[in-house]
């Protein structure tokens, strides 16, 4: 048997006595045990057995009390366990100090600055897209977190700021679509990282602390779909798939589809027999030599 398999079988690890020997020799050398251990042994798992655990006080006085918060929470689901690193470690203070920033960046117009949701309900273009994100993103946030799946909510979160920092905003409404998603994050946030969130949501103008509102709720106008895939079908073989207005005629669908490339190559020097549309699904166009 080898040293490996020995210390497989009986579940132990290199990490479990020999980087003692080593740093009681004074002779340690990170590069020297990763060596060993790659050709022996698997790195041991934090355990007070092994005497190799992470005081979370040392990691609040170095990044504070909400990034190592947001670290465990985001490091997997709750029901497995997780490695600890610094390195993660460094990628949620990372993203809570660009939080700040972009916040920051934009506190000037939107500190004070008032919103509806009637009047923001029938805004259109990029303005439209970006609240109909923010509006997705906090239902999929209830739903992880009623199942616990904190990992999954706070990706969510960090994938909506990245859209927001895409929002170049230029008018008025624009900025106040900006000013509620970001309220919006901040609430989200807040069970995960309350200190930085209250800080932010009164550099915003407001007075009361966060836990005196109401936990906001999607906003079903944000959320309607006004356009849905379809299939386009030549002689029920999948030729393309355009975006149509919801509940489109036939009519309109049909000249949307031989508008496509690979549709009208198709049906080059052919004569179009039929058309069979499933509304909202598919649109098959029945052709024959001509």
């Amino acid at each position: 048997m080898t040293i490996g398999e020995f210390l497989k079988e009986n579940k132990l690890s290199v990490g479990d006595n020999f980087k003692f020997l080593l740093e009681k020799l004074g002779v340690y050398q990170e590069e020297f045990v990763k060596k060993v251990e790659s050709a022996v042994g698997e790195t041991a798992k934090m355990s007070k057995s092994k005497a190799n655990t992470v005081d979370p006080e040392d990691m609040v006085n170095s990044y504070g009390a909400d990034t190592v918060r947001l670290y465990i929470l985001f490091a997997g689901p709750v029901e497995k366990d997780f490695e600890w690193t610094e390195e993660g470690l460094q990628g949620a203070h990372r993203f809570l100090k660009r939080l700040w920033g972009f916040f920051h960046e934009n506190l000037e117009r939107l500190r004070d600055l008032q919103y509806t949701r009637e009047e923001l309900s029938k805004l259109e273009g990029k303005a439209k897209d970006v609240r109909k994100k923010a509006h997705q993103t906090l239902k999929k946030y209830l739903q992880d977190m009623e199942e616990l799946s904190f990992n999954t909510a706070i990706a969510g979160i960090m994938e909506l700021l990245n859209a927001l920092q895409d929002f170049k905003p230029e008018t008025q409404a624009d900025y106040k679509v900006l000013k509620e998603a970001l309220e919006l994050i901040l609430f989200m946030l807040y069970p995960i990282t309350p200190h930085i969130c209250e800080e932010l949501w009164n550099k915003l103008g407001n007075q009361r602390l966060m836990v005196f509102y109401t936990f906001p709720q999607p906003d079903p106008e944000a959320l309607k779909e006004e356009e849905v895939e379809v299939a386009v079908q030549v002689n029920g073989k999948l030729k393309a798939v355009i975006k149509v207005p919801i509940d489109a005629q036939e009519d309109t669908v049909k000249s949307i589809a031989l508008a496509q490339e690979k549709v009208a190559k198709a049906l080059e020097n052919k004569k179009l027999q039929k058309v069979i549309y499933v509304k909202n699904k598919l649109i098959n166009l029945v052709v024959s030599d001509g």
